[in-house]
């Protein structure tokens, strides 16, 4: 059998660099690409078919849990291992619902990610302790599915809605969010605006705001 094909993505060099020796150092593992926003982890994820794709949850253009979903598309085999720098219980439920099996946080990679990677490569899912526990939680509610989302987050927004938001957030005009997704400028003014309703927001700032607290952009 040939080397594990691994893609990895971050914004952050510094943390790049890190998952990078770390990989390097395992026998058997190979660094297939490295990606710095999530559309490009996306486009190579489809066009290398990696094994195993490390993700921050974070990243510029689109963030970790759209991207989740467009790799599985994609390249249905690779595992998602999610990188995100805090626990919330939100998160681990949407990442649990876009179709992960893979979630550490990133102070504790540099003990958790070759444990991470490992059970992966045998298909097998790796989540921190404070995940795991949630996991066992909601599988112990009799009737209800490890990965059903609580029903204040049902009306969560659409992956493609997720996109907009992040591109709004990240300064970007209705023209320049249509451009990027192929969209017309029409459709993207519409779909801003059923999103800001359904958030119950005026603003963009207050958009800004959303995205920070629920990890779509950086603060």
């Amino acid at each position: 059998m040939g080397a594990l094909q691994i893609l990895i993505a971050d914004d952050h060099d510094l943390m790049l660099r890190g998952i990078r020796t770390m990989i390097e150092g395992h026998q058997g593992w190979a660094i297939c690409a490295e990606a710095r926003t999530g559309r490009e982890a996306v486009e190579k994820a489809a066009e290398l078919k990696p094994d195993i794709a490390v993700l921050d949850i974070s990243m510029p253009d689109l963030n970790g849990l759209v991207a989740i979903e467009k790799i599985h598309k994609a390249s249905p085999k690779t595992e998602v291992l999610i990188l995100s720098v805090h626990h919330s219980e939100q998160l681990i439920l949407e990442i649990l619902k876009a179709g992960a099996r893979g979630y550490i946080v990133k102070s504790d990679s540099d003990r958790d990610l070759v444990f991470a990677i490992e059970a992966l490569a045998r298909h097998k899912p790796f989540f921190t302790a404070h995940a795991t526990e949630l996991i066992l939680r909601n599988s112990a509610t009799p009737g209800r599915q490890v990965t059903e989302v609580p029903e204040s987050l049902r009306g969560s927004l659409t992956p493609r809605e997720r996109e907009i938001v992040q591109l709004l957030s990240e300064g970007r005009s209705s023209k320049e969010v249509a451009t990027v997704l192929g969209i017309s400028v029409k459709t993207a003014e519409t779909h801003r605006a059923n999103i800001m309703r359904k958030l119950d927001l005026h603003t963009v700032s207050g958009l800004v705001r959303y995205a920070v607290r629920n990890q779509i952009i950086e603060a």
